[in-house]
């Protein structure tokens, strides 16, 4: 059966980047990095979405210590993955060629990003 890819809504990403960047942090070290002034709403609001990312699977949480501790279990690359490609789902019937095309397109590219996107695609052949 394939798996099912996992939705996570834009404050749940800002939380996985913020543990992808410090691997574990306290609901409380959260709260403080989201917002400029942490008030105990807020620290209700992350409480809540790390609930939510555990049952997604996205986080899991060490209870061992006084205060718990959060760790991402979906790494960025995975979650890129799975973004791009429902993008490419919705958008383009499946393909990632009018999605990658049209990025590069709309951006400028460096002549150092040009010549990075040309050695992938010649080691690709």
């Amino acid at each position: 059966m394939k798996e099912r890819p996992v939705d996570v809504s834009e404050t749940e990403l800002a939380i996985l980047s913020i543990l992808w960047e410090v691997g574990e942090a306290t609901i409380r070290q959260l709260n403080e990095r989201l917002y400029q002034r942490p008030t105990t709403a807020t620290y209700a609001t992350v409480q809540k979405l790390l609930e939510r990312l555990e049952a997604k699977g996205c986080v899991v949480r060490d209870r061992s210590g006084f205060a718990h501790e959060f760790r991402a279990t979906v790494d960025r690359k995975t979650l890129i993955d799975r973004r791009l490609q429902e993008v490419a789902d919705k958008l383009c019937g499946g393909s990632l060629t009018p999605l990658v095309t049209h990025l590069v397109e709309a951006r400028r590219l460096s002549a150092q990003d040009r010549q990075k996107l040309k050695k992938w695609m010649e080691e690709q052949s």
